[in-house]
Parts: structure tokens; sequence; C-alpha cells
């Protein structure tokens, strides 16, 4: 859930930078840290010929039980950084002397209690009901588990370098970070964990050094990762409850998991609320409505269109798919209006309209990515298509936004909080 990939925000960021220098980072393993250095090493030395697909699931591995991990594209999650010198310079207490701890402060006492510190321990129930799932189910169970572990580990990279390198501008903000590390840590590593009842895993430390890094800037790091902490937040408390009134529709002991776990989630979301709080400026003029919107939509289609192409995965929990995303987004909207100042009017009719119209468009670009056709004849196919689906997000973007957040400047020098 952390970190989950805004596509036209990634886009318009400058991606596929080399990997910083991250220190001593540390790979998630089961629920533990491990040396992401030294495993990255041994992955890599393994990885020269992956083999060929693991079973008659079409996935090729490493090596046995490691898969390969998914190739990027403009939808899956993605690895960030920032400009940490600018981060520092932003929140530290030798240059901002005025800068408001009170709410920061408050979420340092949260992220110490580690409520969940004894909540991600198995059962035997996990590997066997692994096994009973079987089939194209199966296949999209991995893919479901590969994504939620990358996007994990992604917020487990960004927060634990984060930590490290605040911490002497701002000790309480870089012990926040490094708190939610650990937390991101027992998410991925779970996860991973889980992915191993399947027969296969993720080399975590592989993906550190050889993934691509997408860069934004600090004020874009803290509203995208706001974002995709509150949107986790709300997909995973939305599954746990629809399958606690279905529990005939629980194939897996994961999601049993999710009510404690989506706290994890709000809890990090409710940190960067108080970190745009402290710092107003980042939500207070005309070019901070216009991002909030971006970043916004950004989130939302990514989430919408990646879930319209994982219909059956839902469709196995008894979920439909479209009224699951239009909820989680009209969640998420809400509890963003609580501190952006602008959002989408996601409850205009016309709002998911568009929407599902992208849905369809999209559809038939990924149905052409898969024709035997040489790549210039596909591109050709593919660019109304996609010049279609800029024009209407263009559209959704335009269209009239509600007016919102938790600080009105209503002068240059007052603020008013407004609740």
């Amino acid at each position: 859930a952390a970190v989950a990939a805004p596509a036209p925000a990634a886009a318009a960021a400058t991606a596929g930078r080399s990997a910083p220098r991250l220190g001593p980072n540390r790979a998630a393993g089961n629920g533990q840290s491990g040396d992401c250095t030294r495993r990255g090493r041994v992955a890599a030395a393994a990885s020269s010929s992956p083999s060929d697909a693991s079973g008659d699931m079409g996935f090729k591995t490493m090596r046995a039980g490691v898969k390969v991990a998914a190739e990027d594209t403009l939808l899956t999650p993605r690895f960030y950084t920032t400009d940490f010198d600018e981060m520092e310079k932003l929140f530290s207490l030798e240059l901002n002397p005025e800068l408001d701890m009170t709410e920061l402060e408050a979420c340092l006492g949260e992220f110490r209690h580690d409520y969940n510190q004894k909540h991600f321990v198995r059962n035997q129930t996990f590997k066997a009901a692994a096994e009973k799932i079987q089939g194209p189910t199966r296949k999209i169970f991995i893919e479901f588990l590969e994504r939620s572990c990358t996007a994990e580990f992604s917020g487990f990279l960004l927060y634990k370098e984060l930590g490290r390198r605040l911490k002497s501008s701002n000790p309480a903000l870089a012990e926040i970070f490094t708190l939610m590390a650990r937390d991101e840590a027992r998410h991925a590593g779970f996860i991973n964990k889980a992915m191993s009842d399947f027969n296969l895993a993720l080399d975590l430390g592989f993906l550190t050094k050889n993934r691509k890094y997408t860069f934004f800037k600090p004020k874009f790091i803290i509203y995208a990762t706001f974002l995709s902490e509150k949107i986790g937040y709300w997909r995973y408390i939305s599954i746990y409850r629809h399958l606690q009134r279905n529990p005939d529709n629980q194939l897996y002991p994961l999601f049993e998991y999710f009510e404690n776990w989506c706290q994890d989630e709000n809890r990090h979301g409710d940190f960067f609320t108080a970190c745009l709080k402290a710092r107003p400026e980042l939500i207070n003029d005309w070019q901070a409505k216009l991002w909030a919107r971006f970043f916004c939509l950004s989130v939302y289609i990514t989430m919408y269109l990646n879930d319209h192409q994982r219909s059956a995965f839902y469709g196995s929990l008894g979920l439909e798919t479209t009224q699951f995303n239009q909820h989680v987004i009209i969640e998420t909207n809400k509890s963003t209006a609580r501190v952006f100042p602008e959002v989408p009017d996601v409850e205009n009719p016309e709002f998911f309209k568009k929407m599902d119209k992208l849905v369809v468009m999209n559809q038939k670009v990924v149905d052409i990515g898969k024709m035997d056709l040489p790549s210039p004849v596909k591109a050709i196919m593919r660019a109304p298509l996609i010049e279609r689906m800029v024009a209407e997000i263009f559209q959704i973007f335009i269209s009239t936004p509600v007016k919102s957040g938790s600080l009105d400047i209503e002068s240059e020098s007052e603020a008013s909080y407004v609740y």
C-alpha cells in the first residue's frame, strides 16, 4: 500500500534514475530485516539466466522458488527517491525554529506504542489454504501478492532512508520515518512469506539494487505517500469487512489480518497530514490546489485501471470490481478532503462515467499489446486510443473540483482552521 504508483504523476516526474546511495539498508524478510547488499549480490549471480516458467503458471524464476519481478510498466508499483537535502531543509529544527511539532510528536507517541508488534504471526492454515487455490485463481493470487509486496517494500526503502537522513536535523521526524519503515518491513516480509505458500517469493535485496527509482520533489513525495497510505487503508478495511460478512469467500487467511494491518496505513497517512499542517505553505496556494487534484487523479486512475485489469481476483473474493473501486475512491477522497485544498468531485455522476470510458480504452490498448504484430504497427494502433485517454483525463482534471482542506488561507498573513 505504501507508495503505490500514481501512473500519470510518475510519468510526469523524472523516472528511471539510478538508485540513490541508501546506506546500510536492510531488506524485509519474514517480518524481520535482512542484509540487502549481501542478498542482492547473491541474487544477481543467480539471476543471470532466468529459468523457464514456474510450473504452468507462466512465471519466470531466477532460481528455484524465487520469482523474476514483473516488468516495470506505467501502472506497476514503483520505487521512489527524493531530494533528501531539500527534505532536511523543510523540517530542520535549526532552520525552522517556529516549526509546530505538536501533532508530529503526538504521532511519534502512537508509533512508539507499536500496536501490531505481535499481530503478524502466521499459523498452520496459510499453506493448506494456498494448496486449495488452483488454476487461474492461483495465478492471480500470486500476482496480487507480488504487487502488494513490491508496494510495501518500496515504502520501507523510502522511509528508512528518510529516517537516516533526518536524524540530525529533526530527531523526532527521523524516528517516525524509521518506525514507519519498521511497519512496511513487516508488511512486505509477511506478504513475501505468503508468496512462499504458493512456492514462489521475491528476492527483495535484488530488487533494491536493480529496480529503477522514480524521483519526486519532497512536496510531491508527501502528497503521493499520503494518498497511497489512505487509499491502502480503505482498500484493506473494505476487503476485510466484505469477507467478514461473506466468510465463504475467505479463500486465504492473509485477509483476516487486514483489520489491524490497515490501522498501520491509517497512522502513516495521519503522519503525512501532520507534516502538511506543519508546513502549510505546501497546501495553501493556487499551485497546491492544482497539484492536489493532479495527485488525487493519478492515484485514483491508476487503481481503477489496474484493478479492472484484474477483475478475476476481486471476483474470487466475491467482490464486484467497479463497485469496490468506486467505494474506495469515494472514501479516500473524503479522507483527503480533510487536508488537501481541493479534491476531484468523485461523487459527480460524470466522474465515474469518464473513468469507465478509460477502462474500456485501456483494455483495448492492452489487447493490442498482446497481438502478434510488429511493435511499430502496434504503436500506430495504440496512438489514437492513448490520445483519447489523455483527452478524457484532461476533461476530468478541469472539471469543477470540491474546495476542501483543514487549512484555509484567508489572507497572506492570517490562517483560519476550518473543520
